[in-house]
């Protein structure tokens, strides 16, 4: 799908910076993928309903389902890796571009053994700094991207403050559980206005 103010989507992307690789999602990320779908927290707060309806040998099929042809339908769907081995230590996405004019929605997740490294941080803000470059610099057009996050879940919150994604307020009730619990969130945005973020900090 093309955009109407940023770079085509069906031409994927690689964005090496920050020590990282984010590449587009392969189908032989499925080893790594299954491993994550393994972990209470991505689970919990990233996985989705329809990955959480399949059978645990499926998971990782149906997530990846979806991610595979992800730039042809309007998501930059990019497998977090590091460079020394390409093995996917997490994902960033960044979904609805330009459904609002000049925004977009990210969303994000790393393995238990990438944690502690700030990988979520150096992913947002390498994707954040290519979706805000024009067109004509292989970039989206950006002007504003949000995230949110459960409150509680302050690992990620610390991760996006660090990326440079200031807080906004709080979504009452904004996210539910599979369960049907619902918890507050934290809502999120950087402007490509907004100072360089420091994500090693």
């Amino acid at each position: 799908m093309a955009s109407p103010r940023g770079a085509d989507l069906t031409a994927p992307t690689i964005l090496r910076a920050h020590g990282l690789v984010l590449r587009p999602v392969v189908a032989s990320d499925e080893p790594a993928v299954a491993r994550a779908m393994t972990d209470g927290e991505v689970l919990q707060w990233a996985a989705g309903m329809a990955v959480l309806d399949a059978p645990l040998k499926d998971r990782a099929t149906v997530w990846l389902s979806a991610r595979l042809t992800a730039w042809s339908t309007g998501t930059a769907a990019f497998a977090v890796t590091d460079p020394a081995d390409d093995v996917m230590i997490g994902y960033l996405g960044l979904r609805d571009v330009h459904r609002v004019p000049d925004q977009a929605v990210a969303g994000y997740w790393v393995t238990p053994a990438a944690r502690g490294r700030k990988v979520t941080a150096r992913a947002l803000d390498a994707a954040a700094d290519w979706a805000f470059s024009p067109a004509h610099a292989g970039g989206l057009g950006l002007h504003r991207i949000v995230l949110d996050h459960v409150l509680h879940n302050v690992g990620s919150c610390r991760a996006a403050l660090r990326a440079g994604f200031a807080e906004e307020g709080v979504m009452r009730e904004a996210f539910v559980e599979p369960n049907g619990k619902r918890h507050d969130c934290h809502l999120h945005a950087r402007l490509a206005t907004d100072p360089s973020a420091r994500p090693f900090d």
